[in-house]
């Protein structure tokens, strides 16, 4: 029997001809990646075990982004200490506050992830980077540690979801509507510890933006990694950013796959995530009257320029609802630097929106945008559970950039394809 693609980079990177679903295996790592939440717990572990040196300067990774710009003296004082870690041990990807953004799009965009990698991060959307055909998952700040001095990581091999995709979305259907849709087709446990592969012809029409989006919500199914074939786009993508040898890990004909699921990309409506949880899905047209106080466009999953340029294709020349406060998060400093010189922070300025520095910030209710009690939110992020975003009584409405847009205009949650 032949492999999948996340069963050959694991094999490859474990030293092994074959590798079968549930073996344990010990695999060298290519990136070990952690931010201001869990690197500060990894960074003493990795003391009280007595490391002194990190395995590699150059594969490790770390992003203040949650908390930052600093929102208060704790955080403060986390990013003080990851700074000094990083510079005692010439750490070369240290992204702070100027040059960093968001790490899940700040990653690729610097270039540290190519097809065929393993990537570790303290982050569970690390799995963001199987839109570039590499085996990226999330760990916990322990296994950063050992990680970071050692360069290896223990694995399970994980059974694999063969997600056949057809056909040509609509317009107003982007990568966010899509996995959206597949979760509430398998639910938040569909894909328990398993990959979700990403195969067909309807990649064709799947930007790379699209497909960091898929990539970064499949732990919202329950997924081990989500993994996509590496095709043209891909490798246009990764000549822009690397300078990295790559190699790609195509499925065998005769894999095996747990399960296999075809998507007709052309059915698929826009849909929103209702609370709370992600795989609580309605279509756009289900929705009902549902009036909101904020809207939140960015995020690791969705604050890319194609995701800010379909927000100000229908924000433009027009206001955002009174009493909705609109929040824009460009992912990164290039991102901002690009919208800016494409005129798309003054559409949202002019809107009546606010522009914020790259910062995971409301996503997971740090700062900058903190729902009150009873309040609701339409916003691109990932997750939606109680309290995500603020008081346990409000409520986070997921969905994709044209959706919040369109419902910052309305006050409530609208179809794009009616107010653009």
């Amino acid at each position: 029997m032949g492999m999948t693609m996340t069963q050959k980079i694991l094999a490859a990177h474990a030293g092994l001809d074959k590798v079968e679903v549930g073996q344990l295996i010990q695999a060298n790592l290519d990136l070990v990646l952690g931010n201001d939440i869990t690197s500060p717990v990894a960074i003493k572990e990795f003391n009280k075990a007595g490391f002194t040196e990190v395995f590699d300067k150059s594969k490790v990774a770390i992003v203040p982004d949650h908390f930052t710009p600093n929102k208060d003296i704790k955080s403060a004082e986390q990013c003080r200490f990851i700074r000094e870690f990083a510079y005692d041990k010439d750490i070369e990807n240290y992204f702070e506050v100027g040059e960093m953004g968001i790490e899940h799009a700040l990653i690729p965009e610097k270039g540290l992830v190519v097809p065929g990698d393993v990537v570790i991060g303290a982050d569970s959307h690390t799995c963001t980077y199987g839109a570039l055909g590499a085996f990226s998952t999330g760990i916990g700040s322990t296994d950063m540690a050992a990680g970071m001095a050692t360069g290896q990581a223990w694995f399970r091999v994980p059974a694999a979801i063969k997600f056949v995709l057809t056909g040509k979305p609509s317009e107003w259907v982007s990568g966010k509507d899509i996995i959206l849709h597949i979760i509430g087709l398998i639910g938040v446990d569909g894909a328990l510890y398993k990959s979700m592969e990403f195969v067909g012809d309807g990649l064709q029409y799947l930007s790379m933006d699209d497909r960091f989006t898929m990539a970064n919500m499949a732990i919202e199914a329950g997924a081990k990694n989500g993994i996509f074939l590496v095709d043209e786009k891909t490798l246009e993508y990764v000549k822009a950013h690397s300078t990295k040898e790559y190699v790609i890990y195509e499925p065998d004909e005769d894999a095996e796959y747990h399960q296999v699921i075809e998507i007709d990309l052309a059915s698929i409506r826009p849909t929103v995530s209702f609370p709370h949880l992600p795989d609580n899905t309605r279509t756009i047209d289900e929705v009902g009257d549902i009036k909101i106080d904020q809207v939140v466009i960015g995020s690791c999953t969705n604050g890319r320029i194609s995701d800010l340029r379909a927000a100000a294709e229908i924000l433009k020349g027009r206001k955002v609802a009174k009493g909705v406060r609109t929040i824009i998060f460009p992912a990164t400093q290039n991102i901002y630097l690009q919208a800016l010189r494409e005129g798309l922070i003054e559409i949202f300025i002019e809107a009546g929106a606010i522009v914020s520095t790259p910062t995971c910030g409301p996503c997971l209710g740090g700062h900058m945008g903190i729902l009150a009690k009873g309040e609701r939110a339409v916003a691109t992020t990932n997750r939606n559970f109680v309290g995500r975003m603020g008081h346990e009584e409000s409520e986070v409405y997921l969905a994709s950039p044209a959706v919040a847009a369109a419902s910052a205009l309305t006050g409530k949650i609208s179809n794009p394809e009616e107010v653009a």
